[in-house]
């Protein structure tokens, strides 16, 4: 069976975040560091070579197949920066709606700058995002 690619590193997410050309991009990406690592309780740690990632934990389908992915983390990405989040929680789309201006993937959230969105409900997501992820796999 195939294993994950992307699996945490022992890279700098400093010297990541510092690699980020775009100046705002690259403050809001450290002020989510910042936010993540307050929601989270967790250290940011690099996942692959543009994930930060924070906390893990561990699957098994019942395929077989089996990993360690983070719990939640970030990734800048060209037009956009992706927050990796459960899909579902309770309450998230009541908090989508009141996030501000964003995209969705199935488990990601997408958004242009931090100030599109209100850092209080964007907080809120992510610890219930990781608290699920945690009574799931437990």
């Amino acid at each position: 069976m195939a294993e994950n690619k992307t699996k945490a590193t022992e890279a700098s997410v400093e010297s990541y975040l510092s690699t980020i050309e775009d100046e705002a991009r690259r403050k809001d990406c450290e002020a989510l560091a910042k936010l993540m690592t307050k929601a989270t309780k967790q250290q940011p740690k690099m996942w692959g070579t543009s994930i930060v990632g924070f906390g893990s934990y561990h699957y098994t389908y019942e395929s077989g197949r089996e990993g360690d992915p983070c719990l939640t983390g970030f990734s800048s990405r060209k037009g956009e920066i992706s927050v990796y989040l459960t899909a579902s929680v309770l309450g998230q789309e009541e908090l989508l709606s009141k996030l501000g201006k964003h995209k969705r993937g199935k488990g990601c959230l997408y958004v242009r700058t931090l100030s599109d969105v209100d850092l209080k409900v964007l907080e809120q997501l992510i610890v219930g995002s990781v608290a699920e992820r945690e009574r799931r796999h437990r």
